[in-house]
């Protein structure tokens, strides 16, 4: 089901529960917030919070035992796995901690992979642009091997906004980083966020990069603690 709504993500007594062979494991328990659409928004934690496993529900990455979520207005539980994969594609970026980066592929390519795939007009021209924007203009034709751990980023977040997304997601994106380039790429992430006026959902255990956002949701031991 999809309504107007000027939320980019609404959680509603979200829980998630695993079988472990101790038995049944509670990683989410009842959490509920709200995001803005266009905001920044960092969740926090300790190791085994839930964090991770929140963005994927956010994402429509998995599903979740009980409650709701709703991406950019449509509920994710009312949606198959097709209709979540349509949904990303159209309106999701993401950012990954271990960049994920198609090996085979040149900065280029990866780039425009996602396009392709959306079908969007002219995705070498938009791949090219917003390779330019990161400062990677001369490594169009490399390929991920080629390329140093800030660069891989730089290509990754190229490729998260290409698509003009209504969410990005980004998962520990300096966590792979050492503290200068970890800076650089942040300041890059945040600059495109404002220049497309997307809502940036940033996974992390850092402090400083938490009070750059405009709010932090805090969980602990799968229950939300604290939203500012």
């Amino acid at each position: 089901m999809t309504t107007t709504n000027p939320l980019a993500l609404n959680a509603v007594a979200l829980s998630k529960q695993v079988t472990s062979p101790e038995g049944t494991l509670t990683i989410l328990d009842g959490v509920s917030f709200a995001i803005e659409r266009g905001c920044s928004v960092a969740i926090c934690g300790p190791s085994g919070a839930g964090k991770s496993t929140l963005l994927a529900l956010m994402a429509g990455l998995d599903s979740a035992t009980s409650g709701e979520i709703w991406l950019d207005g449509t509920e994710l539980g009312g949606l198959d796995e097709d209709g979540r994969a349509a949904l990303r594609a159209h309106r999701v970026g993401f950012v990954f901690q271990s960049f994920h980066l198609v090996p085979s592929l040149t900065a280029l390519e990866n780039v425009m992979l996602p396009l392709e795939l959306d079908d969007s007009d002219n995705p070498r021209t938009r791949a090219l642009e917003i390779l330019d924007s990161v400062g990677l203009a001369a490594r169009t034709s490399h390929y991920p091997h080629q390329l140093s751990g800030g660069e891989k980023q730089r290509v990754a977040i190229a490729r998260a906004f290409a698509g003009h997304p209504t969410v990005l997601f980004a998962d520990e994106p300096t966590g792979n980083l050492d503290t200068a380039t970890g800076d650089t790429v942040v300041d890059l992430l945040f600059s495109l966020n404002q220049q497309q006026q997307a809502t940036l959902v940033l996974v992390t255990h850092d402090e400083t990069l938490a009070a750059r956002c405009d709010r932090r949701i805090r969980l602990a031991a799968g229950k939300l603690v604290a939203s500012d």
